[in-house]
């Protein structure tokens, strides 16, 4: 039973603590436009969209109305798109999703993918070539690539073929800072039910439909530890704990009201701490909060492995069906705690990728110089796929050449996307590795049969 503590100390997480739905996401099957005549399929793709979520985005301004909770996104993920368009021009169903999150009003829609682990198909491969236009050509669509997973290795033909397509989305976006890559994520072990872009697609296990809820709060767990600064980890833990409970049940109860309001199953709740550039909403302070001087610093790895572990704990009491990614993010740019110590040197490329064995994601909205070779993006793909591959856990790569500038600047999106400072990358080259392509053989654990 909530007692008025419990409304009182919401109402200042959300008013003073920056706590807010980050998101909520109708998960989309488009399977049933598969009957369509390759000519009409972006059209029944855009009338499927606009049918199933003509509602969504005013369901969520009245639950943000009824309860007083920031929904700071509604969005919209569908079927990879790669397993629709055997006969079809993908980027016209990329414009056909377009047209349809800007009619029903989302701010973004994900699932412009292609699911490629072990081989990449004909569909697969046209799809993958396409998405520098697709995304140059359209505002709200994002696009992810999943080239390798615990159980199949590393399709190293597709991490090839992605920094190639990088580098293409960079400078063909290069008048809006590179903006198309923004939209654009490499996994490895990607989820089916991911609320949160640029990776979000809806699986192929997920049925025709589910509402996805991510939620936030940085800010609060910052909060929260500074009234046990001082204390053994033990005591942080239990802190985190308490307070990724508090904010799961935030996103618990609105996954359920937004579900009945729009009658349709809900999917899970994504207790990602998900930080954005704003003062007072970022994970690196946290990490601070806990005594680094600077994240980035000698002990940054192991203070995110506590975060990342006590906001599972805490989350998944929370709500019926945790899903989604689930932890904390560390996006560069998204950061104002990121974007500072990447500015002071204090953290680097190589450090964000041994944080990534601990966190949620990976290399997460990261900038580079603009001359930065596609074999070198290539192996920063590979380098952060072997780390999910062997650990059996989601990894990616969202990265941004900065074409036409240098260590020391910046690319500015402003919004939720921020600031990047470009970071260096290593001069030494890998090329040859990258040419062999194949594919890297999944680990001796992955047989668990």
């Amino acid at each position: 039973m909530l007692n008025l503590s419990d409304v009182l100390q919401t109402n200042k997480m959300i008013s003073e603590q920056k706590l807010d739905i980050r998101t909520i996401t109708l998960g989309l099957s488009l399977l049933p436009c598969l009957n369509a005549s390759p000519e009409a399929l972006p059209t029944r793709v855009y009338d499927r969209i606009c049918r199933m979520a003509e509602n969504l985005v005013r369901v969520g301004q009245e639950i943000e109305m009824d309860y007083g909770i920031p929904i700071v996104n509604k969005r919209i993920s569908v079927t990879p798109v790669s397993l629709l368009i055997q006969d079809v021009d993908p980027v016209a169903v990329a414009v056909a999703m377009d047209r349809a999150a800007q009619a029903v009003g989302v701010n973004f829609i994900g699932g412009y993918s292609a699911l490629v682990h072990k081989r990449m198909g004909q569909s697969d491969e046209r799809l993958i070539r396409s998405i520098p236009e697709a995304l140059c050509r359209t505002k709200m669509v994002c696009s992810s690539v999943n080239v390798g997973s615990t159980r199949a290795g590393i399709n190293m033909d597709a991490v090839k073929l992605m920094g190639q397509v990088i580098r293409q989305a960079a400078e063909q976006s290069r008048d809006q800072d590179g903006l198309a890559c923004a939209k654009l994520v490499v996994f490895c072990n990607a989820v089916e039910d991911n609320p949160f872009m640029a990776g979000a697609f809806h699986g192929i296990g997920e049925g025709d439909a589910a509402i996805n809820v991510g939620v936030s709060g940085p800010g609060v767990v910052a909060e929260a530890l500074k009234s046990v600064r001082g204390q053994p980890f033990d005591v942080v833990a239990e802190e985190i704990k308490r307070t990724a409970f508090k904010i799961t049940r935030m996103g618990q109860l609105v996954a359920r009201e937004a579900s009945k309001r729009l009658n349709l199953p809900f999917g899970i709740v994504d207790l990602s701490l998900a930080p954005t550039p704003a003062m007072g909403d970022s994970v690196a302070h946290i990490l601070e909060e806990m005594g680094l001087e600077t994240c980035g610093t000698h002990g940054t790895t192991a203070a995110l492995a506590l975060l990342n572990d006590a906001v599972k704990k805490g989350g998944v009491m929370a709500s019926s069906h945790v899903g989604g990614l689930s932890g904390a993010f560390i996006p560069v740019s998204e950061d104002i705690g990121m974007i500072d110590a990447a500015r002071a040197g204090a953290l680097t490329l190589d450090k964000l990728e041994a944080m990534t064995c601990v966190c949620s994601v990976g290399l997460d909205m990261i900038a580079v110089p603009g001359d930065t070779d596609e074999s070198t993006l290539s192996a920063i793909i590979a380098d952060e796929a072997a780390i999910g591959m062997v650990n059996n856990k989601t990894t990616a790569v969202r990265i941004l050449p900065a074409i036409g500038k240098d260590v020391g600047d910046e690319l500015v999106f402003g919004g939720l996307l921020g600031q990047a400072p470009v970071m260096p990358v290593h001069g030494q080259s890998a090329r040859a590795f990258i040419q062999r392509g194949g594919r890297i053989p999944a680990p001796i654990h992955s047989l668990k049969n």
